[in-house]
């Protein structure tokens, strides 16, 4: 006897047969989702998550140790070891090439424990993720200075720096803040200067002028203010501009009686004020 075909069944015949698929796709999903691994942490004590947490951060696996401290701020809320978990986490954030993450982390914790006897470190360790790219005190041996990079992020990492050095004197981090507050602000006198050189090497000489005397007015006591004079110097002198050209360099002879610039020809310097050799 002859099977009938599907077209000859019954309707809901028919309908059984297509629905018939759909459940073993849903038993196939069903039994995907049951040999799931499963959360190994479950019955972890907050303890035991933190002390994992650290041996991977330790070993440098910084996207391993995230999920843990986001557990643990879960697991441990509301206590000392929580705070310290999300400040961790950012720090693993930041080590890994997130600063994004490392930065609303870190704002997350300064909003919520305002009052917490990490704020110091959290105030300089959000200071050292503006940073950039871990320049410092040891920058010099980078091929490039802060003056020449991102100059929001440059005044973001002094502004944190500040906060801490005013409200935080004799925090432990106090002093190092303080040296990088220097260093920032020594490189954000320099950036105007970096671009006042840049306008004179094309012949833009009154907006070198503008850069530099913007400098000059908005810094004191900086190594790039030597450079600013003389850049006034050669763009008023190229300008036509005698009795202003006379004055910047009076003022340059008295404040810098031994500059490179006035003894070396009048030729600018090829290295950043900070280079050493």
């Amino acid at each position: 006897m002859a099977r009938p075909s599907r077209r000859e069944l019954p309707v809901v015949v028919r309908a059984k047969l297509s629905v018939f698929p759909v459940l073993v796709a849903a038993a196939l999903l069903a039994g995907c989702a049951s040999t799931k691994e499963e959360d190994k942490t479950a019955t972890w004590s907050p303890n035991k998550i933190y002390a994992e947490a650290k041996d991977e951060m330790n070993g440098g696996a910084w996207d391993k140790a995230v999920p843990l401290l986001e557990k643990l701020e879960g697991r441990a809320a509301g206590t000392p070891l929580a705070q310290q978990a999300q400040l961790d986490r950012a720090y693993a954030h930041y080590k890994a090439g997130d600063q994004a993450q490392a930065l609303a982390t870190l704002d997350r914790f300064i909003k919520l424990h305002p009052a917490s006897p990490a704020l110091d470190y959290a105030l300089y360790l959000k200071g050292i993720v503006n940073f950039n790219d871990e320049l410092g005190m040891f920058a010099f041996l980078s091929r490039q200075d802060l003056s020449e990079r991102d100059q929001k992020a440059a005044k973001e990492s002094f502004e944190a720096f500040k906060e801490l050095s005013t409200r935080f004197p004799e925090s432990r981090y106090a002093p190092d803040a303080t040296a990088r507050m220097t260093y920032i602000v020594n490189s954000l006198a320099q950036y105007e200067v970096h671009v006042a050189r840049y306008y004179m090497s094309r012949g833009a000489y009154v907006a070198a002028i503008n850069r530099a005397q913007s400098a000059i007015a908005d810094y004191r006591d900086v190594p790039a203010l030597e450079e600013a004079l003389f850049i006034l110097v050669r763009s008023y002198d190229a300008l036509g501009m005698t009795q202003l050209r006379d004055d910047a360099r009076r003022v340059m002879e008295k404040s810098y009686p031994q500059s490179r610039y006035l003894t070396g020809g009048g030729k600018a310097a090829s290295k950043s004020w900070w280079r050493f050799w």
